[in-house]
């Protein structure tokens, strides 16, 4: 471990703490810096600050800097919740909390490990440090996944990703009220102009096709119980997407816009978002394949308390 203790000086006060310590150390990336601080490798003054965190002069600044995680995938026999297997697929439920393969912080722990554990014939397949990754979930996002175990599998199902056939869909607890009993939202999705670790709606003709389905299911005072599908798969869809019509997902602080929001009625791990059904053809068999996966404990004491709240 790398251990960096900075201070601010004068001309920096004012500056976010992510772009100011990029700065000042060179051999960090912004996204790199930015992982650092959501994992707790970075104290202000002792104590453990958001990435926004605007720093005053004299403000100490620690970093610890782990080791980069290895260019080959390390095998590690972590529990996996399998809802299907056979020779050519697996269907797993990610927790919230996992992450999906090695990246700045997360050089252990992450599915993409406990698969090549469970499953070795992975390796290779799709990509290195990705056994067998056809899909993702982000690390606060709990659900459904599909894993292909053969290169001929991967190919199938990442041609059925990109026809628009696999079927995916979530349950989400949004902030406010949504009115429309259904709606699409049809707009582009890219990097965001001026923070390249968050996505954005951009105009028409910049970043890249996105479509959003949602019907809702249940009204509550403050949120809403929706139940959303993808038509494509672009990254952070469903949040970017929901907040950009003023209900961004319940738990998400980086799409969550004005703090003023109400708050949530109890303590909240994650993201209020699961992956609750996925359906797509089998590589093999040719056979359509349906899964689901029941809410998790943590949704369903969210929407225990919010019907409480009406």
């Amino acid at each position: 471990m790398d251990l960096k203790r900075l201070t601010v000086d004068a001309s920096a006060a004012g500056s976010r703490l992510d772009r100011w310590l990029a700065e000042r150390v060179p051999e960090l990336s912004r996204a790199r810096v930015q992982a650092l601080i959501d994992d707790g490798h970075v104290r202000v003054d002792g104590r453990a600050r958001k990435a926004s965190h605007r720093v005053g002069r004299g403000e100490t600044v620690d970093v610890e800097i782990p080791p980069p995680a290895p260019e080959t995938l390390v095998p590690e026999p972590i529990a996996l919740t399998i809802v299907f297997e056979d020779d050519t697929v697996l269907v797993v439920d990610k927790p919230v909390g996992m992450v999906m393969h090695p990246g700045a912080g997360h050089a252990t722990g992450t599915l993409a490990a406990a698969v090549l554990a469970h499953a070795p014939g992975t390796a290779g397949v799709g990509g290195p440090r990705r056994p067998g990754v056809v899909h993702r979930l982000d690390k606060d996002t709990s659900g459904l996944l599909v894993i292909a175990k053969t290169a001929a599998a991967y190919e199938s199902l990442t041609a059925q990703l990109v026809a628009r056939t696999v079927t995916r869909r979530y349950r989400a607890i949004v902030h406010g009220r949504v009115t429309a009993a259904s709606g699409v939202v049809d707009t582009p999705i890219g990097r965001h102009p001026r923070d390249r670790v968050r996505m954005a709606v951009l105009p028409r003709g910049r970043g890249k096709r996105a479509v959003t389905r949602f019907e809702v299911l249940e009204r509550f005072r403050h949120f809403t119980d929706l139940d959303v599908r993808l038509e494509t798969g672009r990254t952070h869809q469903i949040r970017v997407h929901m907040a950009s019509l003023g209900h961004p997902v319940a738990g998400d602080h980086v799409y969550g816009g004005r703090p003023a929001r109400a708050p949530l009625p109890v303590p909240f791990e994650g993201l209020a978002l699961h992956a609750a059904a996925l359906a797509f053809v089998h590589p093999v068999t040719r056979r359509p394949m349906e899964f689901a996966s029941g809410l998790p404990p943590r949704m369903a004491r969210l929407l225990s308390h919010l019907s409480n709240e009406r």
